[in-house]
């Protein structure tokens, strides 16, 4: 694999930003993206990274990584297994044990890391009501890669993503669930379940960012100022339908 440059060369409306944590990402998406730009980002999980850049990749706890007062800016992508709408059937349970709650408070730590810039993201859930409303909701689909996967995003001192590429939303797997009700799926959330041989991988799989949102965030994030249009970007008051279909 060739490596990409440690060097950093700001070009014209870049902000000098210094180092930039992505917290809880193993896939190391947006780092590379970042990195490609100059920036000094790191990717930080409990996993080893596999995006080939262990240089690159702090394993450990992400939440002191946070705390730690290295960063200027920060990307995360909270772990939304205890806390992600698509669960809800299981939510009675993991009330009572305290996942949901252990869910939230690790959301939490994140929202008041002391960092400057912070973006948050996580798929449509409970953390709407818990925390507040996202800034916006995103589609993959929305910059350039043929699939649909709804993506919150919290932002603090961060502009909304502009759109980028709007391309055809991707196939679905249709089915019929055990109690005769027609469903159907995103075709690469179905092959992530196929190709995954553990619920701990198959979490992995399905968590991974798509390189359209990695580019756009690691673009626009770092940007000066440009002009940005509110065209086909998710609002939040389409939030509703998105938690009654789960899409």
């Amino acid at each position: 694999m060739t490596k990409l440059s440690n060097n950093i060369f700001l070009s014209d409306g870049r902000l000098p930003i210094g180092k930039i944590l992505v917290a809880c990402e193993e896939s190391q998406a947006v780092t590379i993206e970042l990195r490609k730009l100059g920036y000094e980002a790191y990717s930080c999980d409990l996993l080893d990274c596999s995006g080939g850049y262990p240089e690159w990749h702090i394993k450990g706890d992400a939440v002191a990584e946070a705390y730690s007062g290295k960063y200027d800016m920060m990307i995360c992508f909270t772990p939304c297994t205890h806390l992600a709408v698509s669960g809800a059937r299981h939510f009675e349970q993991k009330i009572k044990d305290g996942r949901q709650q252990q869910g939230i408070d690790l959301f939490m730590s994140f929202v008041n890391a002391p960092i400057e810039k912070i973006c948050i993201e996580n798929p449509i859930g409970i953390m709407s009501t818990k925390y507040r409303k996202p800034n916006q909701i995103i589609q993959p689909w929305q910059f350039g890669d043929k699939a649909q996967k709804s993506t919150c995003l919290w932002l603090k001192n961060l502009p909304n993503l502009t759109p980028t590429d709007i391309v055809e939303k991707g196939e679905f797997f249709e089915f019929t669930s055990k109690k005769g009700v027609k469903k159907k799926m995103a075709m690469w959330y179905y092959k992530a379940l196929q190709d995954a041989k553990t619920p701990a991988e198959r979490s992995t799989l399905r968590s991974k960012t798509f390189k359209g949102i990695a580019e756009a965030m690691a673009d626009q994030f770092t940007r000066k100022s440009e002009r940005r249009e509110e065209k086909n970007i998710i609002t939040i008051g389409e939030q509703q339908t998105l938690f009654e279909t789960g899409t």
